[in-house]
């Protein structure tokens, strides 16, 4: 399994790929280094109790929400419903992709 490369952004879409949530979206909701970020999905973990995670066990997704980045950049926080959302929607966009073939139905972002 390759680990990402690429570093994550505000509002991005993640795989989580280590610990209690793997297989599982959330957005990256704050930068804290080179290293580690602050997630949250709004359902399980909302955003003012976010998980850090190490980014090395994370695969970032090629969709970064605009509604989420927007919001987080203006005022500094997003609500868990948007989170929702955010995450709903890029999930019906993989669903999408995954009839095309372009996503590996695992739960993974290529």
């Amino acid at each position: 399994m390759k680990e990402s490369d690429s570093n994550p952004q505000i509002g991005q879409v993640v795989s989580i790929n280590k610990g209690r949530d793997t297989g599982q979206f959330a957005i990256v909701i704050q930068l804290i280094d080179e290293r580690f970020v602050l997630i949250a999905d709004g359902d399980k973990r909302k955003f003012d109790r976010p998980k850090k995670k190490n980014i090395q066990h994370l695969e970032c997704c090629d969709y970064i929400s605009p509604e989420v980045r927007s919001s987080m950049l203006d005022t500094g926080k997003v609500t868990n419903g948007k989170l929702r959302w955010a995450l709903g929607k890029f999930m019906d966009d993989v669903l999408e992709l995954q009839k095309g073939d372009e996503f590996d139905g695992e739960g993974r972002c290529n």
